[in-house]
């Protein structure tokens, strides 16, 4: 699976040409604060696309912005995938789709959205005491986290496990985790969004995330599926890195 900009068409049939049978798909963004984002989006489908994200801007989750990419995600027939951040990593990044504790309001208004919840607040809000104070918080996770909820109580809402955001939520806490799994093993689907390149940490990696330094020089990826090998059966494995995303994202192969 490919995260591209809604442009990319041409440089994901190179990929394709290059690595025949390896894509299975790809996701279009585009800057939804742009009076053009909606038919830009709808061009990336009518492309070959089959889903947005992931939508990564300085806009409020439940603000207008995105309420037309919800909207255009359940008229396409196709989900979305969105980065939630409430804490910079750097003075000068700033915040994304801010706002995720009041989320529930979006899943009962677009009943009929794909919504894929992915990155910091997303993942830090599986505790109950996440107080949108740091980006990846550590230690033990309290009961009753926003998230933990949102995932029992909504269809329409599913969890990308990647990135250092996903593997944080699941390795603070192996104990919470394994009931975690296990209570949303149809819901979860993994993702590397790894930058690392050869698999093992080489290259950047999450050297440019400050916050992220404890996988500097590891594939987060690996780390990730590790930990899920370690902390579920081999159906439940399958569901998540397999099942799960060609039942979400409908993918043919």
């Amino acid at each position: 699976m490919v995260l591209a900009r809604e442009s990319a068409l041409e440089q994901i049939h190179a990929v394709e040409e290059k690595y025949p049978g390896r894509v299975l798909g790809w996701f279009a963004s585009t800057d939804v604060t742009k009076p053009d984002a909606e038919a830009l989006l709808t061009k990336a489908i009518k492309n070959g696309a089959i889903g947005f994200g992931e939508i990564k801007f300085h806009v409020e989750a439940a603000g207008p912005e995105m309420r037309r990419a919800y909207s255009l995600a359940a008229d396409l027939n196709v989900p979305i995938l969105i980065h939630f951040q409430e804490v910079p990593h750097t003075p000068t990044e700033g915040v994304f789709s801010t706002g995720f504790k009041n989320f529930e309001a979006m899943l009962k208004a677009y009943p009929k959205t794909r919504f894929i919840g992915h990155a910091d607040a997303f993942w830090a809000n599986v505790s109950a005491d996440y107080a949108n104070d740091v980006a990846y918080p550590s230690g033990p996770i309290k009961p009753g986290g926003i998230t933990d909820k949102l995932l029992s109580d909504y269809p329409n809402l599913y969890g990308d496990l990647s990135a250092n955001s996903g593997n944080n939520a699941l390795s603070r806490d192996p104990q919470f985790t394994s009931g975690f799994l296990k209570r949303h093993e149809d819901k979860l689907i993994f993702g590397s969004d790894c930058a690392c390149t050869d698999g093992k940490g080489g290259g950047i990696s999450q050297a440019g995330n400050p916050a992220a330094s404890r996988l500097a020089g590891k594939c987060v990826a690996r780390e990730t599926l590790t930990l899920l090998q370690k902390t579920v059966q081999p159906a439940a494995f399958r569901k998540m890195t397999w099942e799960n995303a060609h039942r979400v994202y409908k993918l043919s192969a």
